[in-house]
């Protein structure tokens, strides 16, 4: 069967799916449809007829889009219709994260596998409170237990839901910590100290500040500057 005419069916797959589907998802259930046909079609085949589903869908002509998000390919509405469709599912779009369950959340994001205290060490306060809410969202897992540590305490990482709460197709795609610094104007933070002067005439001043080097790390920049009198 020729490829146009399978784009069809790839397009009802997932407008039906109630989950996000990956490319080898989507060839078997193709393949399995089709079992009369000579040559089955491959994931790259399936990524090939994505691409022009995805072309398709970018005219302004259509309100939703083909996006891969949350571990597959899914129909979302363009966000040019969000005021629009908000009206309908209210509840379900404005539901924010309190501030301590996104400091939580970022955590387990770039940490992740993580334990709780290990989460407890960074962020400095209890969380078992916004552990329990991001498990109730399913935007987090329990994916074990350490077997180093004393205790064994349970691991958690992020979700599928998680990518698709966010709108990205894994966690390579979270932005890295120095493109969000490198978005953000921050400014070094001085921190000036004064030693006893070293004679009537002369003080010397050292000046630490706080710098953000090409690898987007904290290091601390000293300076010496003698004041003459």
């Amino acid at each position: 069967m020729e490829l146009s005419k399978i784009i069809p069916h790839i397009e009802a797959l997932i407008f039906a799916s109630d989950k996000p589907l990956n490319n080898d998802e989507i060839a078997e259930l193709i393949n399995n449809a089709f079992a009369f046909m000579e040559e089955q079609i491959t994931s790259e085949q399936v990524q090939i007829a994505l691409l022009g589903i995805q072309e398709k869908y970018s005219s302004d002509f259509y309100p939703f889009e083909v996006k891969e998000s949350g571990g597959g390919w899914q129909f979302l509405s363009k966000p040019a219709f969000y005021k629009t469709i908000v009206q309908l599912n209210g509840e379900k779009f404005i539901k924010r994260l309190s501030t301590a369950a996104m400091e939580t959340l970022a955590i387990i994001a770039y940490q992740q596998p993580v334990t709780k205290g290990e989460i407890e060490a960074i962020r400095g306060v209890n969380s078992d409170y916004s552990i329990q809410k991001l498990l109730e969202k399913e935007l987090i897992v329990i994916t074990g237990r350490s077997e180093e540590l004393p205790g064994k305490p349970l691991i958690y990482s992020t979700s599928r839901t998680f990518m698709d709460y966010f709108g990205i197709n894994s966690t390579a795609d979270l932005p890295k910590i120095k493109e969000v610094l490198a978005e953000q104007a921050v400014e070094p933070t001085v921190v000036q100290h004064s030693e006893e002067p070293q004679n009537e005439s002369t003080t010397t001043e050292n000046t630490a500040t706080l710098v953000i080097n090409s690898d987007g790390d904290l290091v601390i920049q000293e300076e010496n500057n003698n004041t003459t009198e």
